[in-house]
């Protein structure tokens, strides 16, 4: 009963005019900014730190709030009608998003990630109320090798079943890994694939390699066929879902929540990781197969659920621990620090007023964010209507201002256009794109999880296995690599038993 009535004077003070119109300019500037590829939440935050001295606290960090949620969604427009990932959390949007738009259903799209978000948010901000201590305590026991086993299952989910075969899903995930392995080694400070080049010391941004794979790799891909295939606008479709969408996306908004939460609430890589496994995940329940790769909406409908819900768990350790589990998160942890406040296990009592205004308005933010957005989603199809030369060239436009902006290194710029080449390489070949922007992602992550396991156990292989956490993981890993060969054999010796 307590919760219920911190929840509710928390609702009485976001609700305010003043803290609501907070919330209206962090979500709309947001989505604005998580529009731009490579300018994310993170860095929208960042940005708006100066701007808030003046603020009192609780609209400062409503605000924020507002922009990450808002940011999350904007990524995954440009995700959905251009290819291009505004963020690293919308990466897996674009697999299905983007043939969905291709095919005249942007609209649909758009609107099952708004849903999404919805869902997401309002079932993750439940779970962030409930569950905040218990899944605060349980973060505190996961060690290394059980992050490794998570990374891993993360790695193996992604890569079979992607692709045409799954020696090209493990090929590009290879080509990710040794792109992640650029810099600095992280316990000895060697270098790594660097070629003498100091800039690379630091390795390669995520948001320049995704960008990079996929928005300058398409628009390669695009002007190449460009002779061959008239330059026709892409047809808007009809805005808002069917009854079919809606009976096909209900499941994954549900089940999304789910798995973002817990990836959220633990130091795992943010919204990447459990975004991959929805995908994975909705695509071995889909009752569609063909449709997959070609523009299923239960593949945008899961992974825009699971990101939004993934934000929430990512707040709950934030404000319970004060561990920051994604870059975001790190940026509102200097905002709090800023204003003297130091996130824990004793800020619920000491600063109760701000913390349950900031979970209120995750909940009014949520609401807004469908309001806005929701009603919008057939005027950004029209982006579509442009025709392909002027739309991909201004792809290409915003693509290199967004990687140039991460760093502001013009040599960012030559990194971008190499690894928009290797892209469209890899569609040339058939090679899969996600499981490359994965192996950057967690790539440098699972190798120092790893490393510390087998610090920890000194060389002992058996390191990584020795926690019931990362046994049932292994397990999982077993059952996703085996399951298809089993399946075929038992298939065979029916059909030897049937002849």
């Amino acid at each position: 009963m307590d919760t219920l009535a911190h929840l509710i004077e928390g609702f009485g003070t976001a609700l305010t005019p003043m803290n609501l119109l907070y919330a209206v300019i962090g979500v709309l500037l947001g989505t604005a900014i998580g529009v731009l590829p490579g300018i994310g939440p993170a860095m929208a935050v960042a940005l708006l730190l100066p701007i808030t001295y003046g603020l009192d606290p609780i609209g400062a960090f409503i605000m924020f709030a507002g922009i990450y949620y808002g940011g999350m969604y904007g990524g995954s427009t440009t995700s959905i009608l251009l290819n291009t990932p505004g963020e690293t959390a919308a990466v897996v949007t674009a697999i299905e998003g983007n043939p969905m738009a291709r095919n005249g259903r942007g609209s649909q799209a758009l609107a099952a990630a708004a849903i999404g978000h919805f869902v997401g948010g309002i079932a993750g901000t439940v779970l962030l109320v409930l569950l905040a201590p218990i899944v605060a305590s349980l973060a505190v026991d996961i060690g290394a090798p059980d992050y490794f086993a998570v990374m891993v299952l993360a790695f193996i989910a992604v890569t079979s079943i992607l692709g045409k075969s799954r020696i090209r899903g493990f090929a590009s995930l290879l080509i990710g890994l040794s792109i992640g392995l650029v810099g600095l080694d992280q316990m000895t400070g060697q270098q790594r694939l660097t070629f003498g080049l100091l800039h690379l010391n630091d390795g390669i941004e995520v948001v320049v390699v995704a960008v990079g794979l996929f928005a300058i790799g398409e628009s390669l891909w695009v002007a190449a066929h460009l002779r061959s295939k008239p330059a026709q606008p892409i047809p808007v479709g009809r805005p808002w879902l069917g009854k079919a969408d809606l009976r096909r996306s209900w499941k994954p908004w549900l089940r999304g929540p789910l798995i973002g939460f817990p990836f959220g609430a633990i130091p795992a890589g943010g919204a990447e990781i459990p975004t991959f496994l929805s995908y994975a995940a909705e695509k071995r329940l889909s009752k569609h197969k063909s449709e997959w790769g070609k523009g299923a909406i239960e593949g945008v409908a899961g992974p825009e659920s699971t990101a939004s819900a993934s934000a929430a768990g990512t707040l709950t350790s934030m404000l319970t621990l004060g561990l920051p589990t994604t870059a975001t998160a790190a940026v509102m942890l200097a905002a709090f620090q800023q204003y003297g406040i130091q996130p824990g296990p004793l800020l619920f009592q000491r600063e109760s007023t701000l913390v349950w205004a900031l979970i209120a308005s995750l909940f009014v933010g949520s609401v807004l964010l469908l309001i806005l957005n929701l009603p919008l989603a057939p005027v950004w199809t029209k982006l579509l209507r442009i025709p392909r030369p002027y739309l991909y060239a201004g792809i290409l436009f915003f693509a290199s201002v967004g990687a140039y902006a991460v760093s502001g290194d013009v040599l960012d710029l030559v990194v971008l256009f190499i690894i928009g080449l290797l892209g469209f390489a890899m569609r040339r070949y058939g090679l899969p794109v996600l499981p490359a922007v994965l192996g950057v992602i967690l790539g440098p992550a699972a190798e120092l999880q790893m490393r510390r396991a087998l610090q920890l156990s000194d060389g002992d292989v058996t390191g990584l296995v020795n926690t019931p956490f990362s046994i049932t993981v292994y397990l999982v890993v077993a059952a996703i690599l085996f399951a298809p060969l089993v399946g075929a054999l038992l298939r065979r010796r029916s059909a030897r038993a049937g002849n």
